[in-house]
């Protein structure tokens, strides 16, 4: 996948690291990207009272060579996205077809999440779990079975890791975190009531928070220590949040296998001896 197919996607991605002038202009290409792709970078910068080279700084930012340069991959995008309007699921395809479309929609899913992982944020998510007492995984509704599921995951590395569905629960197993403990937090749009009551209580212990959403102009984004960013969109049968989940459970396997890597021997012992529990269940 090339990054003219991703304009968009990474200027949410870096929309928190953006001054007050860069999230004005982000704002306004997100909310207009059509008409973006009919004007000139005098136009633009005229219309929202910035210099040329503030604007032309901006393309740089988000990885273009300049106005020009994100202005066809913008268009590129664009007219993609129209494109795909018309290979959703229609009345006559087949099971093979639809089946077809849906795992394509996952793959585009995946990809788009790939351009706009933050390298640095992930060694930091990484870290943060690697010396943390305990990694508490906080999740509410469908966002709640990608904690659980992370949990499943995160067993095998030897750590304590805990996630708990109830949100009562939640609020009670974030008033006893430390600040030696790390707290991941996963909503798609970033902005579920439960899951920020939780996060403000556990900020309130000092212990380190990691985010995993869909939205980076989002509360949980903005308040978390670390936060990693997933693309999806919403589809005929689909929602965009339950489209997320692919790249949630994705991020997270991502996490997974780079911290195995960090602990090692450690890693590898908990692993042997998970292998071996489990191994009575077997026939």
């Amino acid at each position: 996948m090339t990054q003219h197919q991703h304009c968009l996607a990474s200027i949410r991605a870096h929309y928190p690291q953006f001054s007050v002038t860069e999230k004005k202009i982000a704002d306004y290409i997100l909310e207009n990207p059509t008409e973006i792709i009919h004007s000139t970078i005098n136009s633009l910068a005229e219309d929202l009272g910035v210099a040329d080279s503030t604007v032309f700084r901006f393309c740089k930012r988000i990885g273009f060579k300049g106005f020009q340069a994100m202005k066809i991959a913008l268009a590129s995008e664009v007219v993609t996205g129209l494109k795909d309007i018309h290979e959703r699921v229609d009345e006559g395809d087949t099971a093979q077809t639809i089946a077809t479309k849906v795992f394509r929609s996952n793959i585009k899913t995946i990809e788009d999440t790939l351009m706009v992982v933050d390298e640095k944020n992930l060694l930091k998510a990484v870290n943060i779990m690697a010396n943390a007492r305990s990694i508490e995984f906080f999740g509410s509704g469908g966002s709640g079975v990608i904690a659980l599921d992370a949990y499943h995951k995160f067993i095998r590395t030897g750590l304590r890791v805990h996630a708990g569905s109830d949100s009562h629960i939640q609020l009670m197993t974030a008033s006893q975190m430390t600040s030696e403990d790390c707290a991941v937090f996963i909503s798609h749009s970033g902005s579920t009531k439960d899951i920020l009551q939780v996060l403000d209580i556990v900020k309130d212990t000092g212990a380190k928070t990691i985010g995993i959403t869909n939205f980076a102009k989002s509360p949980l984004s903005q308040r978390v220590e670390v936060p990693l960013f997933t693309v999806s969109e919403e589809t005929d049968y689909r929602s965009e949040a339950l489209s997320s989940r692919i790249a949630q459970l994705t991020l997270i396997d991502a996490l997974y296998v780079n911290l195995m890597m960090t602990r090692e021997m450690e890693g590898q012992d908990a692993l042997r001896k998970m292998r071996k529990a489990i191994s009575v269940k077997r026939i």
